[in-house]
C-alpha cells in the first residue's frame, strides 16, 4: 500500500493548544502530514494499520515534547546599525522620554537604516530573523518604521519579504507608518500625517507589500486623533490594523485599536479596564512585550487579571527592535512573561502559538490539528512547562515550515 502522508512523528508528547486553555497534551502521540497540512494529530492508537507504511518519512520522538511553529507576531528587526549607546545612557539614569527627546530613540536608527542600501540592510537583518528561527519561530511578523521617508519604508518592507523567501518561513509585513515624526517635520506634523495617509498608504498597499499596518499612539508619537486619521486612510485600502497602545501613558490606545476591530494592541501596560473590555467586545488580541518592560525597567505591568477575566486572548512577542528590546529569543520572551507579568507557562505558550496567530489574523496556525498548516517543532524536553522554566539555550531540535524541515 502506498504511504498516505509525506511524513509522520511518532511517539510524541503533542501539546496541540487545541481548545480554549491548556496545553491540550497527548501523550504516546503522533502528528503526520501531507503538501504541507495536517492530516492527523493525535494518539498512536487511533493510527489505522501499521504505521511504519503510512507515511513516506516515519521517525520516532522518543517522548520528545512537540509542538506548533512558535510565531513572532511583533517585529522591528529590519534596521540598519545598533543603539548600544543608548543601554549605557539608560543604565545612566536617561529614560526613554529622555532619549528621544534628544534625539536619540527612534530617529537613530531612521539614519542608519536611510543609509543603508537594500542589500546591506537584508544583510545586517537576517542573522536576527535567523536567531529567531533556530529558537522555533515559524512566523514572523516584521514592521517598516524606520525610513520616515517613502523609499525607505518600501526598501524595509521588501528586505522582509526577502527574509521569509530566504528562511522558508512566513514573514507576514506591517507598514507601521506613524512611528515618528522625520526631523525635517518637526514644525509640519499635520503635513506629515496627511502625506502618510493620502499618498504612501495607497502606494504600500498597490505594491501589496503590507498585511497591516500600525502606530505608535503615545505623547512623545502620535496622538490619537492623527493614529484614527491613518487608521481611517487604512481601512478604506482594505488594511487591518494594529497599535502600540498605552505603553508609557493611557491615551486610549486599546480603545482606539478596539474601534477598528484591530487585530491586536500591542505593550499596554497603562491600559486601563475600559480599554480591555473595548479589546474583548471587538476581539482584539492582546501583544505583550516582556522585552521592552524588561529593557526600560518598567514598573507597572498589563493588567493581565483584567484581560483574564474579560477574556482578551494574550499573545506574546519578542518586540525585537535595536533600541529598547534587543530580544532574539521568543523563548525567552515567554520565560520572561511568566516572571514579569505571571502568566502561567500555558498562557505563555498559547500567547506565542495560537493567539499569536489570531494577532496576526492567521487561522491556519497556531494548532496541532488536521487541516492547520504543518508548522511543527520537536523539542529537546518532554514536559511543556519547560520551554519556559529554561533560561537560555537552545531547545528546538527539529523545525518543520509547511511540512519541510527548516534550518537557520
Amino acid at each position: 500500500m502506498d504511504a498516505i502522508w509525506d511524513h509522520l512523528l511518532l511517539d510524541c508528547t503533542l501539546a496541540t493548544l487545541t481548545g480554549d486553555s491548556g496545553y491540550g497534551l497527548i501523550g504516546h502521540g503522533a502528528i503526520g502530514w501531507r503538501d504541507g497540512t495536517i492530516e492527523f494529530a493525535g494518539p498512536m492508537s487511533a493510527l489505522q494499520g501499521n504505521p511504519e507504511t503510512l507515511a513516506a518519512r516515519v521517525e520516532s520522538m522518543h517522548g520528545a515534547l512537540v509542538t506548533p511553529g512558535l510565531i513572532d507576531c511583533h517585529t522591528h528587526l529590519v534596521f540598519g546599525g545598533d543603539r548600544a549607546n543608548e543601554f549605557e545612557m539608560r543604565l545612566n539614569g536617561a529614560n526613554y522620554e529622555a532619549i528621544a527627546r534628544a534625539g536619540g530613540g527612534i530617529l537613530s536608527s531612521v539614519s542608519a537604516t536611510r543609509a543603508a542600501s537594500e542589500d546591506e540592510l537584508f544583510a545586517q537583518s537576517l542573522p536576527r530573523a535567523q536567531a529567531l528561527l533556530s529558537d522555533g519561530v515559524t512566523t514572523l511578523e516584521i514592521k517598516s518604521g524606520y525610513g520616515l521617508d517613502l523609499d525607505t519604508e518600501l526598501k524595509m518592507l521588501r528586505v522582509a519579504r526577502r527574509i521569509g523567501a530566504k528562511l522558508g518561513i512566513t514573514v507576514r509585513t506591517t507598514f507601521l507608518g506613524l512611528h515618528a515624526l522625520p526631523p525635517e517635520f518637526r514644525e509640519r506634523r499635520d503635513d506629515y500625517v496627511s502625506m502618510v495617509c493620502d499618498e504612501w498608504l495607497p502606494v504600500v498597499a498597490q505594491n501589496g507589500l503590507a498585511d497591516a499596518v500600525d502606530a505608535f499612539c503615545e505623547g512623545i508619537a502620535f496622538t490619537p486623533d492623527e493614529v484614527q486619521r491613518y487608521f481611517e486612510a487604512a481601512r478604506k485600502l482594505g488594511l487591518r490594523v494594529k497599535l502600540h497602545a498605552d505603553q508609557l501613558s493611557d491615551l486610549g490606545g486599546a480603545t482606539l485599536a478596539a474601534s477598528f476591530d484591530g487585530l491586536s494592541a500591542d505593550h499596554l501596560e497603562c491600559t486601563d479596564e475600559a480599554g480591555v473590555e473595548a479589546m474583548a467586545r471587538a476581539g482584539t488580541v492582546a501583544v505583550l512585550l516582556p522585552g521592552s518592560y524588561y529593557a526600560l525597567c518598567e514598573t507597572r505591568a498589563p493588567p493581565v487579571s483584567a484581560m483574564r477575566e474579560h477574556h482578551v486572548p494574550i499573545a506574546i512577542a519578542t518586540d525585537l527592535n535595536p533600541g529598547t528590546s534587543p530580544l532574539r529569543s521568543l523563548r525567552l520572551g515567554m520565560s520572561m512573561a511568566c516572571t514579569l507579568f505571571r502568566l502561567t507557562p500555558a498562557e505563555a505558550l498559547r500567547g506565542a502559538t495560537v493567539n499569536a496567530a489570531r494577532a496576526l489574523g492567521l487561522g491556519d496556525r497556531g494548532v496541532l490539528a488536521v487541516g492547520q498548516r504543518a508548522d511543527v517543532v520537536a523539542w529537546g524536553v518532554q514536559k511543556p512547562a519547560e520551554l519556559a522554566y529554561w533560561i537560555g539555550g537552545a531547545l528546538a531540535a527539529r523545525i518543520f515550515a509547511g511540512g519541510s524541515e527548516v534550518h537557520a
